[in-house]
């Protein structure tokens, strides 16, 4: 159905149009030293990287709010954490990929800072060191944590040198082992999309203000108020992680503070940016959700999806994988057919299929969010 969605709207026509940079050299006002390019080799390294350097104060550092949750065998906390730094200095080939997209997006012009690490202290005294990044920029590894209690959120600020600039603080939920939890999608489930045409994709992932979906803050309010404020709430996108600032502001205005979950890519690959969006997100989807019930086996997991690309067919293979993990799946059926494509998408025959094996009391399709909050009423009694 993505391919066909794709096929219809010109997809591959498009992202011809739009530049890569794979093969392009940066030359940045101030030419690369060999050091620079020394550190960039060392990048594809990842964490085996035996060099990181530094940040520096022309470096910009984004720390990802998470989750921390008990070890299994050890009953210790732990936390994935994920952090994007970039440069500061933009090269002529970012500033050449945004003129070619002709103002349809305005994206921040920074480089990865490849191979680079940050220190940063959790909870204002333990010491944690993050990276090395990889090529695009971004470090992701798993880190113990000494202290935190269930339901407490435990602040990490990045120690920069003065110049450094960006999300310098992160928050760490600490999530109790048991108890509800809610996996959200983002486009057209809280925030509005609604559009299959690749350059109108563009526009409303990164150029209009966010808009969120009429009554799903309300549902989502009602949800936080009924399952417990200790509930872990996951964000759970296929956006590249340089959308990270605006979203992370669109769920504060909007949503419970939760996890905001996206793709290890950077918007460097333009040509490949749409490909990313679009393509490949089921199996994205459901990789991502069986790490979180890794983190967290013993809940109780209400997720929130929409008709428009694959969650559907990844929440219906997450419940078969962990039947007893999954209480309820609701899917908001996008009704502008004009504008998401296919009618198919919404078509009784798709939600069959995508829910083969899986009971029908669980999952649940609707248009007015309003509707779902006595279907979430029962769940909750019944577990």
């Amino acid at each position: 159905m993505q391919q066909r969605t794709r096929k219809e709207r010109r997809f591959d026509e498009t992202e011809r149009d739009l530049p890569d940079l794979s093969g392009r050299v940066s030359t940045a006002t101030v030419a690369p030293t060999t050091l620079d390019r020394f550190w960039s080799v060392l990048s594809y390294l990842g964490k085996k990287n035996p060099l990181p350097r530094p940040i520096t104060a022309s470096d910009t550092v984004w720390l990802l709010d998470n989750t921390a949750y008990r070890d299994a065998k050890t009953g210790l906390w732990e936390a994935e954490y994920v952090a994007a730094m970039f440069s500061q200095h933009s090269s002529s080939a970012i500033i050449d990929a945004v003129s070619a997209i002709a103002d349809k997006i305005d994206l921040d012009e920074c480089d990865p800072a490849r191979g680079t690490h940050v220190k940063a202290l959790y909870g204002g005294k333990s010491l944690l060191k993050l990276g090395p990044s990889g090529h695009n920029g971004i470090s992701s590894e798993v880190k113990k944590l000494h202290g935190g209690k269930d339901g407490e959120v435990v602040p990490t600020v990045a120690r920069v040198p003065e110049g450094a600039n960006g999300l310098l603080e992160m928050k760490t939920f600490h999530a109790e082992a048991e108890g509800w939890g809610v996996i959200s999608d983002v486009d057209d489930t809280i925030k509005v999309t609604q559009t299959s045409d690749p350059i109108g994709i563009l526009r409303t992932t990164f150029i209009e203000p966010p808009e969120p979906v009429p009554g799903m803050p309300e549902l989502y309010k009602h949800i936080h108020a009924l399952i417990k404020p200790t509930s872990s709430w996951f964000y759970l996108s296929a956006s590249p992680y340089n959308l990270y600032p605006f979203l992370r502001e669109f769920r504060e205005d909007h949503y419970p503070h939760g996890t905001i979950i996206l793709r290890d890519s950077s918007w460097m690959s333009v040509r490949g940016l749409l490909t990313t969006l679009t393509l490949g997100t089921e199996d994205y989807k459901v990789d991502r959700m069986e790490k979180i019930h890794s983190w967290l086996p013993k809940r109780k997991m209400i997720c929130v999806g929409d008709s428009t690309q694959s969650d559907p067919e990844a929440y219906g293979e997450i419940y078969r994988r962990f039947p007893q993990w999954v209480k309820a799946i609701l899917i908001r059926k996008v009704e502008d057919i004009a504008a998401i494509g296919i009618e198919a998408k919404n078509e009784p025959e798709r939600f069959e299929k995508a829910f083969e094996d899986v009971p029908r009391d669980v999952w649940h399709v609707f248009s007015d969010p309003d509707t779902c909050k006595k279907l979430i009423d029962d769940v909750v009694s019944k577990h």
